[in-house]
């Protein structure tokens, strides 16, 4: 059959449509690779790497997440230079741009005798009215407000740090005090040594558990009036009844005369302000080698007057000799003073006054005493001193008695009142005094008292030894001997509490009250009463018995009057056995309380805002969980 010419002539044209059809196509796709390879490798090039090429026909799909809006331009210019910009489809997205960073808060007071001065950046929740009515409220004086607000939360710790500021500060009418969230530094200037631990130790007490708390306490250098050394050499050696010295330097040259006078052991001696001229250390040199010449005696400075007392029985011509030596070599601004004893006979008994003070506080007045009224002076002088209840005057009243034995008696007294046990006793030609105190500074405030109220000529003898056991702030334990004395305590007597609860047992209350009593003797330390339970029951129900435990150990503390504001109760559950939860022994080890010393670091949860609280701050009680029947032996 003859194919018709209409079916050759549209075979025809159907042929050359498919073949321009494939020759479309294969156009399309050639593009379709060129575009996409040659936009990818100028991406690359311009380290845009992080941008995804896609072409879609004649169109190239852009993709991919830029890091900020400049670099999505860039990518876009690059493609634009390769293909045709109205070819380009932009699908490509921003990473999301980090939250900005709150500002670092922190505040600075500052307070002297001019006014306080508040500097920072505080956040805008905190109560500005408040705080600076709180430093308005400490004094007569001005307040300068200089803080600047930033809205932002305000961070973990910062309210706690700055309440605890404003209490330092009223405190300290010197002071610079530096508050950051959780931490307060303090610079400040106390007005002696012992102001300064007192400070320190007031300071630390009051610091919530939380909060780290730096000190920088300085204590000037004490003013020393009258200036004054007494070096005595006798049948008990060579030793300084008083010592002071302008310098690290004048110190230990005077040290190295005194041993080379014959001085044993380290020797003390209090470096101050009050020296009456430049040459003290040169003066006291001389003075205590001539007094080592002599053989015996005593030198006392008080400023610059110099008393040198020979031993009884020195030869007249070497005391002479010495003296004279001495007053040529001593610098121009002092004066001196020598006395040489003559011998007496002991059985002639010098008139005496003798004033005891017994290691219970009990005084007995004893001896000779010039006349009725000055008995009763004596007796009021001494009942104000040591307390009513505690004096007992059994003074001999007796003519021809020196002039000045009032002011000896008297004086003497009120010497006796620095010792915690001794005796003094005034004869015509001395006081002599004689006991142990806990004031490692006793010695040197006894000799000044008496250089003054005695005058420069007067000899006294004054023999204080200092008894470590006796000072308040010396004598107390370590934190880490109270941590001792708990544990050992504990591991004698248990602390157990009835089944599944957090009530102490009845028969673990003594317990508590031996605890008590050691706390009561350890003054200020950090303590955290650690809750501890065996592996039996639900983990999550035993760590909430163990805190409950914890805490009820604390209450106990708190009504036994101890001061638990630095302590913290933390129950720690099943999380660290001592012994193997298998065995009933085991179990009954790992149900336990400790006590344990922590870092000034450790930390508690938060509480409500402290500055709104610091007028009512209280110990926080906790409460103990309801029992759970499933964990009865825990």
């Amino acid at each position: 059959m003859r194919v018709s010419r209409l079916t050759m002539i549209a075979a025809a044209f159907l042929t050359a449509a498919g073949f321009a059809l494939i020759a479309a196509n294969s156009s399309v796709t050639i593009v379709e690779e060129s575009s996409e390879t040659g936009v990818r490798q100028q991406l690359d090039l311009n380290g845009l790497t992080w941008a995804e090429v896609e072409a879609n026909g004649l169109q190239v799909v852009l993709a991919g997440t830029a890091p900020n809006e400049a670099l999505r331009f860039r990518a876009l210019s690059i493609a634009g230079s390769v293909v045709d910009a109205a070819r380009i489809i932009d699908e490509m997205q921003i990473a999301a741009t980090e939250a900005v960073a709150p500002p670092r808060f922190s505040a600075e007071v500052l307070r002297n005798t001019a006014g306080i001065s508040v500097i920072g950046l505080i956040p805008l929740s905190t109560d500005r009215d408040a705080l600076i009515g709180a430093f308005t409220e400490m004094s007569d004086l001005p307040v300068t407000d200089l803080l600047e607000t930033a809205d932002y939360p305000a961070p973990s710790g910062w309210e706690d740090a700055l309440a605890y500021a404003i209490s330092a500060m009223d405190e300290l009418p010197r002071a610079k005090v530096s508050v950051a969230a959780g931490r307060v530094e303090i610079t400040a200037i106390a007005d002696s040594t012992g102001d300064r631990t007192r400070m320190e130790t007031e300071l630390r007490r009051a610091a919530p558990p939380a909060l780290n708390v730096a000190l920088n306490i300085s204590a000037p250098r004490p003013v020393i009036t009258p200036f004054t050394l007494r070096f005595v050499i006798d049948d008990a050696g060579a030793r300084f009844d008083a010592c002071s010295a302008d310098t690290e330097a004048a110190r230990t040259s005077i040290l190295t005369a005194a041993m080379e006078a014959g001085l044993t052991g380290p020797g003390r001696c209090t470096i101050g302000m009050g020296v009456p001229s430049p040459s003290w250390s040169e003066a006291v040199q001389t003075a205590i080698a001539a007094l080592a010449e002599i053989g015996g005696g005593s030198v006392t400075f008080s400023d610059a007057d110099v008393t040198i007392v020979a031993a009884e029985g020195t030869e007249f011509g070497l005391f002479e000799q010495v003296i004279g030596e001495l007053e040529n070599a001593l610098p121009e601004v002092f004066a001196l003073y020598a006395v040489r004893p003559e011998t007496t006979d002991p059985a002639d008994g010098p008139a005496e006054f003798l004033a005891t003070l017994s290691p219970e506080g009990q005084v007995q007045l004893r001896g000779r005493i010039s006349g009725e009224k000055m008995r009763d002076v004596a007796d009021s002088f001494a009942r104000a001193r040591f307390g009513s209840e505690n004096v007992y005057t059994a003074a001999r009243v007796v003519p021809d008695l020196p002039a000045d034995w009032p002011a000896r008696v008297l004086t003497g007294i009120e010497a006796l009142g620095y010792l915690n046990n001794g005796v003094v006793v005034v004869t015509p030609d001395t006081v002599r005094l004689s006991g142990a105190s806990g004031n490692a500074g006793a010695s040197d405030m006894i000799a000044r008292l008496m250089a003054d109220k005695l005058g420069e000529e007067a000899q006294f003898e004054i023999n204080v030894t200092y008894v470590e056991e006796l000072d308040p702030v010396a004598a107390l334990p370590t934190p880490e001997e109270c941590e001792v004395r708990i544990a050992e305590v504990v591991a004698g007597s248990k602390i157990n509490f009835e089944p599944g609860s957090a009530t102490i047992d009845a028969g673990a209350l003594p317990v508590m009250d031996e605890i008590a009593e050691i706390l009561s003797e350890c003054g200020d330390l950090r303590l955290e009463v650690q809750g501890h339970t065996d592996s039996q029951g639900r983990e999550e129900m035993n760590l909430a018995l163990s805190q409950a435990r914890a805490e009820s150990v604390l209450n106990e503390l708190r009504a036994r009057r101890v001061l638990t504001g630095n302590f913290l109760a933390v129950g720690y559950g099943e999380e660290n056995p001592v012994a193997d939860n298998d065995s009933e022994e085991g179990r009954e080890d790992n149900r336990r309380i400790e006590f344990r010393l922590v870092e000034p670091d450790s930390g508690v949860p938060e509480g409500d805002s402290a500055l709104e609280s610091l007028a009512e701050k209280t110990d926080t009680e906790g409460e103990a969980p309801a029992e759970d029947p499933t964990n009865e032996q825990n």
